[in-house]
């Protein structure tokens, strides 16, 4: 009874494992074929995230700049400035009008 149970986990397990990079390639095709955004995620872009996007990069300029001394010190000032300055520049500047 446990030898049976054993092997078909043991399948089950294999069958798995062969079908899960089938599934992620369907997953990735089904991201590329999005609709284009609409007029009002544009607008709501427009107005709402991308003046919250440059405050952000301002507000992420100066804590860089405070933190700078600790981040050179712990040798990670280039993953400082990713985060808190590129990443947000990224988001308001880099990425198309209403594709959140």
């Amino acid at each position: 009874m446990y030898i049976i149970l054993k092997k078909s986990i043991v399948l089950f397990t294999i069958a798995a494992l062969l079908v899960i990079p089938l599934c992620s390639e369907a997953l990735a095709w089904e991201r590329t074929m999005t609709d284009p955004p609409d007029g009002a995620a544009m607008v709501a872009d427009f107005i709402l995230l991308r003046p919250v996007g440059i405050i952000g990069i301002v507000t992420g300029y100066t804590l860089f700049v405070l933190s700078s001394p600790f981040s050179a010190l712990g040798g990670n000032i280039q993953e400082a400035w990713e985060q808190m300055v590129a990443a947000p520049a990224k988001f308001t500047f880099a990425r198309p009008l209403g594709d959140f």
